[in-house]
């Protein structure tokens, strides 16, 4: 592979660990080897004011399979689906993703047993080929429900893609899913059974679950903490889900659902991740918890897409530039790309520091949209 010649950035609004500065720098060999330097390079971008960040780390985004399914019953190549999702990561400027794959199946979604194993073949193949434009990691998102998922966990924890895992219950009434009214009344309309059938359905398909729950999560706690990952839990809402996720040394509640979980989450140490969507769209898709509340009461460490992978970018300068956040640019960035790093134990990234990796963002700005002009990942120019 040819050498990465020395190549400087100019007149570049350089925004750092607490400020913002106008200023140079320099990056040979994928890293940052200089800040406001007068350095000599092969290679001179002068920026002209826009924004310099890191590269964004996702530490959670479902959106791969939305490529595999691009819609219901239609399955897609797997790798066209991987190359695809990779081209929405890197449009918006994710230089690392860590691809939430559900291990697992649920009752809407059985087929993801099966689709497993190829989603993460096909990342692996086409990141070893130099395919992807983004890093890729894996996040195992394991439904404790199904009493496969240890066994497909087993199947895939050692491999090297994967990094991260969490621990999930999908079900009516429970975590994330509280509205268990409007489930009922879905269900009535959808299957023509009537109401007291559908309360009956629902409460002994839920005590099958949580039975089943009862003998994976500990499965996976143990897989997590014996390969060394980092363990999230998942829809935290009861102060008897963070006793419990403390009881299993769990340090990062994932996408609390109440103010309540997510204060008891921080009185642990507890690191907090959050939806940028919420923060965008105003609020929670499923009627929880607000995000901009938990930025009130600085109860929030990381940003991440789950959904929409460009959120990451417009959240993280709409809360950083507007008076509506009592939240700094610097600190915004953070939660998009050093805080995730750091907790997905990826210290070479996420800041722009001497001797830190080259993943940098060439930002413009429009009517306050802010937009990818170019990316860099280990200092190679990848859009």
């Amino acid at each position: 592979m040819t050498p990465i010649a020395r190549t400087k950035i100019k007149n570049a609004n350089i925004v750092m660990d607490g400020q913002v500065a106008l200023g140079d720098i320099t990056m040979e060999g994928g890293f940052i080897t200089g800040i406001s330097s007068d350095i000599e390079a092969n290679e001179e971008i002068n920026f002209d004011g826009d924004y310099l960040i890191p590269g964004l780390v996702d530490i959670h985004t479902d959106h791969f399979e939305k490529h595999v399914y691009p819609r219901p019953h239609v399955k897609w190549d797997f790798m066209r689906a991987g190359m695809a999702h990779d081209a929405q990561i890197i449009g918006a400027g994710v230089t690392t993703v860590f691809d939430s794959i559900c291990v697992g199946a649920t009752k809407d979604n059985p087929s993801r047993r099966e689709i497993l194993k190829p989603m993460i073949e096909a990342l692996e193949e086409a990141q070893s080929q130099n395919m992807l434009r983004a890093e890729h990691f894996i996040h195992l998102r394991c439904e404790i429900t199904d009493e496969e998922t240890t066994n497909l966990t087993k199947d895939n924890i050692e491999k090297d893609i994967v990094r991260v895992i969490s621990v999930m219950e999908h079900l009516p009434g429970i975590r994330q899913s509280r509205d268990i009214e409007g489930y009922i009344e879905r269900n009535v309309l959808r299957s023509g059974r009537t109401r007291e059938e559908i309360i009956q359905m629902i409460e002994t398909e839920v005590a099958d679950m949580l039975e089943i729950g009862k003998g994976v999560r500990p499965e996976i706690v143990r897989l997590a903490h014996e390969h060394n990952l980092p363990l999230l839990s998942h829809d935290d809402t009861e102060p008897a889900h963070i006793d419990l996720a403390v009881s299993e040394n769990v340090k990062v509640s994932e996408f609390p659902c109440t103010i309540e979980a997510a204060r008891l989450a921080r009185n642990n140490g507890m690191d907090i991740v959050a939806g940028a969507p919420n923060v965008l769209r105003g609020g929670s898709q499923s009627g929880n918890i607000a995000v901009k509340e938990l930025l009130a009461e600085d109860l929030v460490d990381i940003l991440a897409s789950d959904y929409v992978p460009r959120s990451m970018l417009d959240c993280a300068f709409k809360i950083g530039l507007s008076d509506e956040f009592d939240v700094s640019l610097p600190k915004a960035i953070d939660m998009v790309s050093h805080n995730p790093a750091q907790t997905a134990g990826l210290s070479d990234r996420g800041r722009i520091e001497v001797s830190k990796r080259a993943d940098l963002l060439q930002i413009g700005m429009h009517n306050g949209h802010p937009f990818v002009k170019k990316a860099w990942r280990e200092g190679r120019r990848v859009h």
